[in-house]
C-alpha cells in the first residue's frame, strides 16, 4: 500500500492510498485529539482485548467438553463458529466505517459484544454456547473499524508501521486468549474466563470511544446492505484487492487449521503429549512471535514494498508445515513450526492488509472484503480440521493446512497476472 518512493520497484509493487480528506497524520498534541502515541496505544489495546473474544473458547475446549459431558472433538466446531460470526459482523458493520461515526459504533458494538460474551458463560449446552459466541464475535469487529482510521490518518512514509502497530494488538489478543485463558480456565473454570472477558471488552470499548478523534469527513446515512451488495463489484474492479484477499485466505486458513486444533493434539489423553489445559495454553506464548514480527513487517513494507514482505512471510508459513507434521510426535518440531508459522502469518497479514487498504478509494469497504475472505477461510478450515483430527489424527489436520496454503499462493499468483 505504501512504500518509500525512492525505489522504482517499490512503486510498482504497491498501490498508493487515494487522497481523501482524512488522509492526514494522526492528531498530534495541541490538536483536537490525543497525541499519536496515546491514540495508537489505546487502539492497539482495544484491538487486543476485542480480538481475544474470537479465540476465547479455543484453549477452553477441553474444559467445556468435560463440563457438558461430551467428547472434545464434538465441541471443536465452537471455535469455527467464532470465526464465522466475526466474518458475518464484518459484512454487517465494518463497511459503516466509511460513512458513520466510528466513536458511536465502537461503544455500541463493544456493549453488545460484552453482553453476548457474558451470556456465553451462562450457557449449559454446546448449541446455546455456539449461538452466544456467534453474536459476540459478530459484534467484535471494532478492530476493523480502527485499522482503516489509522491507515487514513497516518503519514504515507509511516503508514506500514502504524498499521503494523494495530495488527500487533490483534495478535497479542489471540496470544492472551490462549495463554491467559488456558491458565485462568484451569484455575477457576471456563465460565469465569468468559465473565472476565466481558468486563474487559466493555471497559476498553468505552475508553476507546472516548479518546478517538472527531470525524473529519461528513457523516452520511449508512446503507450496509448497499455496501455489502457492492463488495463483489469492488473485488472485480481491483485485482490488487483480490490478490491480497486470496493470498491472506490461504495463509489464514493454514494458520487456523493448525492453531485451533493444536489444543486437541496437546490435551489428547491417548496422544503423545497428554498435557493439561493450562500447560497446553502456555504453548500460545509462541504467538508472541507475532508481536515482534508485526512492527518489523510494517517497517520493512515502508522500505521494500508489500510484495517482498508478503512473499517472504508466505514462504516461512509453508516451511513450517513439515515441522508441524513432525510435531505430532516431536515437541521440538512443534515449537519450531509455531515460531515460523506465526512469523510468516504475521508478515503476510500486515503486507496483505496494507495492500488491500490502499487498493481502492473506500478503505473500510476494501478492508471488509479482505478480512471477510480471511476469516471465512479460517472458519472453513477450522471446521474441517476438528473432524479430520477425530478421524485421521494430526496428519489429517496437516493435509488440510497444506492444501489451503497451496491454493492461496497459486490463486493469488493467477489473480496478480490480471493486472
Amino acid at each position: 500500500m505504501t512504500a518509500t518512493p525512492a525505489t522504482s520497484a517499490t512503486t510498482v509493487e504497491t498501490t498508493p492510498v487515494p487522497a481523501t480528506p482524512t488522509a492526514t497524520a494522526l492528531p498530534e498534541i495541541g490538536g483536537k485529539g490525543p497525541r499519536t502515541g496515546l491514540l495508537l496505544t489505546v487502539i492497539s489495546v482495544c484491538t487486543a482485548i476485542t480480538a481475544a473474544n474470537i479465540y476465547l473458547a479455543t484453549p477452553l475446549l477441553g474444559l467445556i467438553a468435560k463440563d457438558f459431558g461430551v467428547p472434545s472433538s464434538s465441541v471443536g466446531w465452537v471455535a469455527s463458529v467464532g470465526q464465522l460470526g466475526y466474518a458475518v459482523g464484518l459484512l454487517l458493520f465494518a463497511p459503516l466505517g466509511d460513512t458513520a461515526d466510528r466513536r458511536r459504533l465502537v461503544w455500541m458494538l463493544s456493549t453488545v459484544a460484552a453482553v453476548a460474551v457474558a451470556a456465553a458463560g451462562l450457557m449449559r449446552g454446546t448449541p446455546a454456547l455456539a449461538a452466544a459466541v456467534l453474536v459476540a464475535c459478530a459484534a467484535t469487529v471494532v478492530p476493523q473499524l480502527l485499522v482503516p482510521l489509522v491507515a487514513e490518518r497516518a503519514p504515507a512514509e509511516r503508514r506500514g508501521r502504524h498499521v503494523g502497530a494495530v495488527v500487533t494488538g490483534l495478535f497479542a489478543g489471540s496470544v492472551a486468549a490462549r495463554v491467559l485463558g488456558g491458565l485462568a480456565g484451569q484455575a477457576y473454570g471456563w465460565r469465569p474466563v468468559f465473565f472476565g472477558a466481558a468486563v474487559l471488552t466493555l471497559g476498553i470499548g468505552v475508553l476507546t470511544a472516548a479518546v478517538l478523534p472527531p470525524e473529519t469527513r461528513p457523516i452520511r446515512r449508512s446503507r450496509p446492505l448497499k455496501v455489502i451488495a457492492g463488495l463483489p463489484g469492488l473485488m472485480v474492479s481491483s485485482p490488487a484487492l483480490r490478490a491480497a484477499c486470496v493470498r491472506q485466505a490461504g495463509v489464514f486458513g493454514t494458520w487456523s487449521a493448525l492453531w485451533t486444533t493444536l489444543v486437541l493434539l496437546l490435551t489428547d489423553e491417548h496422544g503423545a503429549y497428554a498435557m493439561s489445559t493450562a500447560t497446553a495454553g502456555l504453548f500460545g506464548l509462541f504467538g508472541l512471535t507475532s508481536a515482534v514480527a508485526s512492527p518489523l513487517a510494517g517497517t520493512l513494507i515502508d522500505r521494500f514494498g508489500t510484495h517482498r514482505v508478503m512473499a517472504t512471510g508466505y514462504a516461512a508459513a509453508v516451511v513450517s508445515l513439515p515441522l508441524f507434521w513432525l510435531g505430532g510426535e516431536h515437541l521440538w518440531a512443534l515449537c519450531a513450526g509455531a515460531i515460523l508459522l506465526h512469523a510468516g502469518f504475521t508478515a503476510g497479514q500486515v503486507a496483505n492488509q496494507t495492500r488491500a487498504l490502499g487498493a481502492t478509494s473506500t478503505p473500510s469497504a476494501a478492508n471488509t472484503a479482505y478480512v471477510v475472505c480471511s476469516f471465512a477461510s479460517g472458519a472453513i478450515t477450522s471446521a474441517l480440521a476438528g473432524p479430520a483430527f477425530g478421524r485421521w489424527g494430526w496428519d489429517g489436520v496437516c493435509v488440510i493446512a497444506a492444501v489451503c496454503a497451496v491454493a492461496g499462493w497459486v490463486g493469488g499468483a493467477l489473480v496478480a497476472r490480471e493486472r
